[in-house]
């Protein structure tokens, strides 16, 4: 069955148009308004069926597209943490240089036939080191109690068609980074199919946010409930900055942002968290590989 919008299958029975005749134009092949009314336009020799103004006027400007269950979830999901969740923000900066030099290395030393670590396989195993080295934040409001968790159930953030899914990575913190990666974009490509199983994608103690790929210099997330905490990750970025004998010098930065929870996690907890965090990526070498 084609893919109709509500407002193109009013204006096709308005009309008399016959919706199987059309080829839609829209994402996935969605019939749209547009659709319906070049369908409806006159041939040679034929008089022109009425249109409103209304109608043309719309086709023009705007297509309203219906809200899909996923993407109404998310939005349920989003509004609950927003306004229940007080968020509280702190930010930081990395220098990124070291980061990036120790992954060109590793990645120019491996197999040719192995997958290349991203810059996204460090973030991910340098959060769930920190995360062992500041645990109180690793953490979710219960209401009577603040639960503590001892294992890391990594969450990052993939976009889809409908929005965001948070696939987990279980017991992040036994992992090396390459186990890391590997399961990440498995799961990444699995969340892309609509083929995650419930088990994937709940359960997480943490979530990691990264748009850096998209060259976002920084942002902040929106809790993903029941965590405590959400890590936004931004561009590595050229910048000019202060160097040891305090000339100007071209350097390598990276902005993380932190969201968290202030009925379950202070300030100061955040802070120390996003200290372990980037001493760990100015020190990559630190890592499990």
């Amino acid at each position: 069955m084609k893919k109709v919008s509500p407002s193109a299958r009013k204006l096709a029975e308005e009309h008399g148009v016959d919706l199987e005749s059309i080829e839609g134009t829209g994402p996935g092949g969605r019939i749209m308004r547009g659709d319906v009314l070049a369908a409806a336009a006159p041939k040679d020799g034929e008089k022109t069926p009425p249109v409103s103004a209304e109608d043309a006027v719309a086709a023009v400007e705007f297509e309203d597209i219906p809200v899909s269950p996923t993407r109404a979830f998310i939005a349920r999901r989003l509004l609950e943490s927003k306004t229940e969740i007080p968020h509280f923000y702190v930010e930081n900066e990395v220098d990124s240089e070291p980061l990036s030099d120790f992954r060109n290395r590793l990645n120019g030393e491996g197999d040719k036939g192995s997958p290349k670590l991203s810059v996204n396989d460090f973030i991910l195993k340098a959060t769930a080191v920190a995360l062992q080295r500041v645990p109180a934040i690793n953490v979710s409001w219960m209401g009577k109690n603040i639960r503590l968790h001892k294992r890391v159930h990594l969450a990052f953030a993939v976009s889809v068609e409908d929005g965001l899914v948070t696939p987990v990575i279980r017991d992040a913190h036994l992992k090396g980074m390459r186990q890391i990666g590997w399961e990440a974009r498995e799961l990444a490509q699995k969340a892309r199919d609509k083929k995650l199983t419930p088990d994937e994608f709940s359960g997480s103690t943490f979530t990691v946010t990264n748009l850096g790929m998209f060259g976002i210099r920084s942002f902040y997330g929106i809790i993903n409930p029941p965590n405590a905490a959400i890590l936004a990750v931004g561009a590595s970025l050229p910048k000019p900055v202060v160097g040891p004998e305090g000339a100007i010098v071209a350097g390598q930065r990276m902005a993380l942002g932190l969201s968290g929870d202030h009925r379950a996690v202070d300030g100061a907890t955040g802070a120390l968290f996003l200290s372990a965090l980037k001493e760990l990526l100015e020190n990559p070498s630190l890592l499990e590989i």
